[in-house]
């Protein structure tokens, strides 16, 4: 039976966590301590490369454990980082080009250079479809609105990760595609059907299971006939259900930031985080508040304690993020090469997607998840008041 030692470490192993500045600060060193999984860099955590890569290596340093540093390099409006490195058109001009070999070698240059500077993880692809034009948070990070275009480039760009030894996470299941309401901020619900989504949502991820990818993020999303209760995230059917039993995917089950609203405005943390364990989840985002971060790990502990959920899950998700951290995740570079960054062949390839589509189609838009930095601070004001 495991000491109190060891389901603490058990407990925090189960979360990424966000930190701000350049540096490693206090509140980081805290939970890196108390033994959590992850790290997740922001735009608001780098510069130029030779800082990332700083930054990188001392927090692997701190931890003397495996642990995977990651972040969202999508390309577009979703790429964390950009001075100094290859600017990264979004995934819709990939798309429009029709080439899985050019999204194989998109996805392999964008895991040299998040390589180069210390990443083991990047929350890409995307492999919800398009199908709603007036989706705020989809759009141009979709490669197109066909599930069989998003199917073949997505399992290609997460193939080009992992040939440069980076984990590829494809999200947003499952489907965040045909929403109308931004997950940031309010909780979308879709009314469609199993049938539905057989034919539209799940195909990329049915193919990307077949092709062994090692893990998956959730959608807080609602999906009314599956689960009309709870969002995805914590839900059983969905999950274990359907990605677990009838999907037979055994990677590693990620959790898309529990500090969004979609989440955050609904339920509190210990409730998020126990239900989506029992649910299916093995790793969850707490992007941004440290404090969030040590109460969910307090929650986790304390359902196990109380036998609210058992031993053998929280088992069998530290034996998935285990299996993970040890494919993927790399110690501190001793030798630090940047000379992919950037590099003559890397600008050769997006030249050879740019002049392939129509210039605007390569327009890079705005950051949908950047709103969580407004979300975060007037969430410490209420709690002020």
């Amino acid at each position: 039976m495991p000491t109190t030692h060891d389901l603490e470490t058990m407990a925090a192993r189960l979360f990424t966590v966000g930190f701000y500045g350049k540096a490693v600060t206090d509140d980081l060193s805290k939970l890196v301590a108390r033994g959590v999984g992850g790290v997740i860099f922001f735009s608001r955590n780098v510069g130029l490369p030779a800082e990332v890569v700083e930054t990188t290596n001392a927090i692997k340093r701190r931890a003397g454990r495996p642990l995977f540093i990651a972040l969202d390099q999508e390309g577009g409006p979703v790429a964390r980082l950009k001075q100094g490195f290859t600017e990264l058109p979004p995934m819709r001009a990939i798309g429009a080009t029709g080439s899985a070999v050019l999204a194989r070698e998109v996805g392999a240059l964008i895991g040299r250079e998040v390589r180069a500077v210390g990443f083991d993880m990047n929350y890409a692809p995307v492999l919800d479809v398009d199908t709603n034009p007036a989706n705020p948070i989809i759009a141009a990070r979709s490669f197109g609105r066909t599930p069989e275009l998003v199917s073949e480039l997505g399992v290609a760009l997460a193939a080009g990760l992992e040939s440069a030894g980076v984990g590829a996470c494809g999200k947003h299941f499952p489907g965040h595609g045909d929403t109308s309401q931004d997950s940031h901020l309010e909780l979308p619900r879709l009314p469609h059907s199993l049938e539905r989504l057989e034919q539209v949502e799940l195909k990329p991820f049915a193919a990307a299971v077949r092709a062994k990818i090692p893990s998956l993020m959730t959608a807080h999303v609602v999906f009314e006939p599956l689960d009309s209760v709870y969002p995805a995230t914590m839900s059983r059917a969905v999950l274990h259900g359907l990605l677990r039993e009838k999907m037979a995917f055994d990677g590693m089950i990620v959790t898309d930031d529990i500090e969004m609203r979609a989440i955050a405005d609904h339920y509190g943390v210990e409730e998020t985080v126990v239900r989506g364990l029992n649910a299916g989840v093995d790793h969850f985002l707490c992007c941004h508040t440290a404090d969030l971060a040590h109460r969910a790990i307090e929650a986790v502990i304390r359902a196990v304690e109380s036998g609210t959920v058992s031993r053998e899950v929280l088992a069998t998700a530290n034996r998935r993020i285990a299996a993970f951290s040890h494919r993927y995740a790399r110690p501190a570079q001793d030798t630090i090469d940047l000379s992919c960054i950037r590099s003559e062949a890397h600008l050769a390839v997006i030249e050879r997607v740019l002049r392939s589509v129509d210039p605007a189609v390569s327009a890079i838009g705005h950051d949908p998840t950047e709103i969580m930095e407004r979300v975060r601070v007037e969430r410490a004001g209420r709690a002020a008041v």
